[in-house]
């Protein structure tokens, strides 16, 4: 039985894999997650997520099926409701983004302080 081979789709092909370099004086254009208040590093107190550019540094992590069919809700319910392709990665930054943003901002108060020591 032939097997059939998964192609990546032309929006993943023709991506920006970096950022336009800026001019001195040039402020860095918001993305989605910078319109939402999320960014990998900080401006005016905001983080945003890398969002999609070329990343050099891997990470692995193990999660429940369950977890992950969550996951993969999410993610179909961004592109149905919402019209966001979204790959699991993309999703799972801005996800972090999001709780490390709020942990800087709220310290002891954050959702992740108190999901952690609540268990």
């Amino acid at each position: 039985m032939a097997r059939r081979v998964s192609l990546p789709h032309a929006d993943d092909l023709f991506r920006p894999t970096a950022d336009k370099p800026l001019d001195k004086g040039d402020e860095a254009e918001p993305n989605d997650a910078a319109a939402n208040g999320a960014s990998a590093g900080t401006s005016n107190g905001r983080r945003r997520s890398s969002g999609r550019v070329r990343h050099d540094e891997k990470m692995t992590v193990y999660i429940t099926s369950e977890e992950l069919l969550d996951l993969e809700h999410a993610r179909l319910s961004l592109r149905r409701t919402h019209g966001l392709a979204v790959d699991r990665g993309r999703l799972v930054r801005e996800a972090v983004s999001l709780v490390l943003a709020d942990l800087e901002a709220n310290g002891d108060d954050s959702a992740l302080v108190q999901r952690l020591r609540h268990g």
